[in-house]
């Protein structure tokens, strides 16, 4: 079982400095406006050789009327179901209040350990008066920083003694899927439907998800990481600074991703923006598949899903290697299809080619049609082996390479993917002087 530490209390105590003073890196937004914390954030922690996940969590009001809050209350108790340790903050600096009471009541109905955290306790005096949350019912109180990380080794020493047997450190190693898209075309949905249950919360109100939620997923025979981000939209339209943080973990969880699930809105087709998200995927190395979302809404013919797929086609040549799946979340209808062909496209991804069988099935490509002439000069290609790399790269040997133009790249690429189905996946070719 894996050891999951959540960290929780009423909002605005602290709790994404502690969590991503934990994790060793800032992955939570944090910001002075409450609230700012609203789905569970997952995060890899690490103390004397042992390994954790810590949870991140919104802050819990209790009787609020919010739409956000309520979600943030079933949010919470989610992660304390999941965890193994709870860290419950309260803040020094406001002292005792009525809602850390209210919280302490539910977490003494927990059978998990809980370790009351008091932060932003930057004196000795303040050190003292920490002694007042003893009054909360836990045995074990620790006064902090989270800021300035004074006190967390006092709290990490603890959480280790109780920590459960090593978990599995093969899970940072499982491939990883960003789930991508505009805000409000039904990423969280899509993750929900994935799961069963409630993992990120799903209203119909554009940027809803703020962070990036990493989630395992386990079932039919795959085993990835999932990760649902926040949508991305141009900065003119970002009205918030927390918006702008939320894009930047995004784009962040792009870059971490092995496969990029992008989704579309097929009421409105492919808009410049999704293009900007394609595009950046493909720069950066990723696998990608076009999920087109809300197909359910469509007025459609036998005809219609491929006279979208070639316009789509169209807009991102000469990109058309990308697979496309027609889906509707709420119907749940080609949602597992989406994954199978992500995996797909994964396999793709690290896929290696045996040099023989690449010269094998290449070089007659290339004789029945070879590089044109250029300044009287012949070109030659006489030999090519695949290199190891984030994507599939391969190294043609020739005796004139700087005579090789684009179009003729273009139509290598077209072969390799004939013969050996790189669906999904950027291909580079480099040629080398023999």
């Amino acid at each position: 079982m894996a050891n999951i530490v959540a960290i929780v209390g009423r909002p605005n105590v602290g709790k994404s400095t502690l969590f991503n003073r934990l994790i060793e890196q800032r992955k939570a937004i944090m910001d002075d406006v409450s609230g700012v914390t609203r789905d569970r954030h997952y995060g890899v922690g690490q103390w004397n050789g042992r390994s954790f996940t810590v949870i991140d969590t919104g802050g819990y009001v209790h009787g609020s009327e919010d739409v956000f809050e309520a979600s943030i209350r079933e949010q919470v108790k989610l992660a304390m179901e999941e965890a193994t340790i709870i860290l419950f903050m309260v803040d020094a600096r406001a002292g005792m209040t009525p809602l850390d009471k209210d919280f302490a009541t539910i977490l003494h109905k927990s059978s998990k350990p809980v370790y009351v955290v008091v932060n932003k306790v930057d004196s000795s005096q303040q050190v003292n008066d920490s002694a007042e949350f003893y009054e909360l019912g836990f045995e074990d109180v620790f006064p902090l920083s989270s800021q300035s990380g004074a006190g967390t080794g006092e709290v990490l020493d603890k959480v280790i003694e109780n920590l459960e047997e090593d978990e599995d450190k093969t899970v940072e190693k499982l491939p990883r899927l960003a789930i991508l898209g505009r805000p409000n075309v039904g990423k969280s949905s899509f993750l929900n439907a994935l799961l069963g249950k409630e993992r990120t919360i799903v209203t119909d109100i554009a940027g809803t998800t703020r962070d990036s939620i990493d989630t395992p997923y386990n079932a039919f025979g795959y085993n990835f990481i999932l990760t649902d981000t926040a949508g991305i939209r141009r900065k003119s339209k970002i009205s918030e600074d927390i918006e702008f943080y939320s894009i930047l973990r995004s784009i962040k969880s792009l870059e971490d991703s092995d496969v990029c699930i992008i989704l579309l809105d097929a009421t409105r087709g492919l808009e410049m923006q999704d293009i900007n998200i394609i595009n950046l995927a493909i720069r950066r190395g990723k696998g990608v598949v076009l999920m087109v979302n809300k197909w359910d809404l469509i007025e459609k013919d036998h005809k219609t899903a491929k006279i979208f797929e070639d316009e789509v086609k169209a807009r991102l040549a000469p990109t058309d290697y990308i697979p496309m799946i027609f889906t509707s979340v709420i119907n749940k209808q080609r949602i597992f299809q989406t994954i199978e062909k992500a995996a797909q496209v994964y396999s793709n991804k690290k896929k290696q080619i045996p040099t023989s069988e690449l010269n094998d099935k290449i070089l007659p490509e290339i004789e029945k049609y070879p590089p044109p002439a250029l300044k009287g000069k012949y070109i030659k290609i006489k030999y090519l082996t695949q290199t190891k790399s984030q994507i599939p790269t391969f190294l043609l040997f020739c005796n004139s390479p700087q005579y090789i133009k684009e179009p003729y790249v273009r139509y290598l690429e077209n072969k390799f993917r004939e013969h050996f189905d790189f669906e999904g996946v950027p291909v580079n070719i480099f040629f080398r002087k023999k």
